[in-house]
């Protein structure tokens, strides 16, 4: 080959690299804008958080706000608290899809206490969904004395059955608590004769490749199928892109197209609303998520499994879309405003077809 076919030659590589550079730079965006308002509102963040945004399931921005530099990154791990249980309502999916549960199935067929304390009309979709009835857990200190009395996951939801009082019909008001989830954990546990935690392991976090990932409740006591996660940033954003997918993860299916579709429309949408915690008013709930924006057919648009005074993950349909902004510990107010700006910067720089 002569001298000049070598330059040539060396001179197209050149410029296709650079290319190549320019277009990735150019699909990523400026999210200078993000940056910023991370650092403003740091101290409210508790100093330490990272948002993790992925697209087409490529990584397109990674910022982590610290007090001191090695506090916190995307791989450290960190509380889900209630951002927990949109994987709860995944691992109750994969049952459905198996067929070995229906979400109109009632609690009482697997477990009778419930039959003999009125709340025999319970369902598996009310425990999702915050609507079956049972009076709520009290609010603040009491509430983790509550949680920790209780040694297995049986001996808390048996409580929940013989000691709370039904309050209202099941599927008629919406009253935002942990109750649900938890019971609708340990329906799956009598169906698989296995613990909550390594049922998500086997169904959900081994397939997504979480590793950095556990419900195992580390200081012993029952297992929390409503906010007993934990994950980290990177972690979490497979689960969020498995779901953006429709149910594929690195070319395996985890969950079927109509499960995902399911837990992302908005149910019981006309009921009287008794409790929602604060920054979540206005937002229609879906299976264990909260849908924010649907589409012309009711569908869900923009999907989150916001804590309201911690984590911050979604979805974005329209953008095709995910990231989370994970908090190394819980707050102490809401920040539906700085996650709504958060989300707004990001859907300046990522474009779709959004009518």
């Amino acid at each position: 080959m002569s001298y000049q076919r070598v330059r040539i030659c060396l001179n197209f590589t050149f410029l296709l690299t650079f290319l190549q550079f320019w277009l990735s730079s150019r699909g990523q965006g400026d999210f200078s804008g993000i940056d910023q308002l991370l650092k403003e509102n740091q101290k409210s963040l508790g100093n330490n958080a990272v948002l993790v945004i992925n697209k087409d399931g490529k990584m397109v921005y990674q910022k982590q706000v610290e007090k001191q530099e090695g506090d916190f990154n995307a791989r450290y791990q960190a509380p889900l608290l209630s951002s927990g249980q949109w994987m709860t309502a995944a691992l109750v999916m994969t049952f459905v899809d198996e067929g070995k549960l229906s979400l109109e199935d009632k609690v009482s067929k697997f477990i009778p206490i419930f039959g003999t304390y009125m709340k025999s009309y319970i369902t598996i979709r009310n425990c999702l969904t915050h609507t079956t009835g049972i009076q709520a857990d009290a609010a603040g200190p009491m509430k983790l004395l509550q949680k920790s009395k209780f040694e297995t996951l049986e001996d808390e939801v048996s409580a929940f059955a013989s000691k709370r009082e039904i309050q209202t019909n099941p599927g008629t008001e919406f009253f935002y608590s942990e109750l649900g989830p938890d019971i609708a954990g340990r329906v799956l546990e009598i169906i698989s004769r296995k613990s909550f935690d390594r049922l998500m392991q086997e169904r959900i976090i081994r397939p997504l490749k979480m590793r950095g990932t556990l419900f195992t409740n580390l200081d012993g006591g029952a297992v929390d199928p409503y906010g007993g996660g934990q994950s980290t940033a990177a972690d979490y954003v497979n689960f969020l892109v498995m779901l953006l997918n429709k149910g594929v993860f690195a070319g395996k299916r985890v969950l079927s197209e109509k499960s995902v579709a399911e837990m992302e429309k908005p149910q019981f949408t006309n009921l009287l609303t008794r409790y929602t915690p604060r920054g979540t008013e206005g937002f229609q709930h879906g299976l264990g998520v909260w849908i924010w924006d649907t589409d012309s057919l009711g569908a869900g648009r923009v999907i989150s499994g916001m804590s309201s005074d911690a984590d911050f993950p979604f979805i974005d349909r329209c953008r095709n879309y995910a990231g989370i902004l994970l908090l190394k510990s819980a707050g102490t107010e809401a920040r539906k405003d700085l996650e709504t700006r958060i989300k707004a910067l990001a859907d300046e720089q990522i474009p779709g077809n959004c009518p």
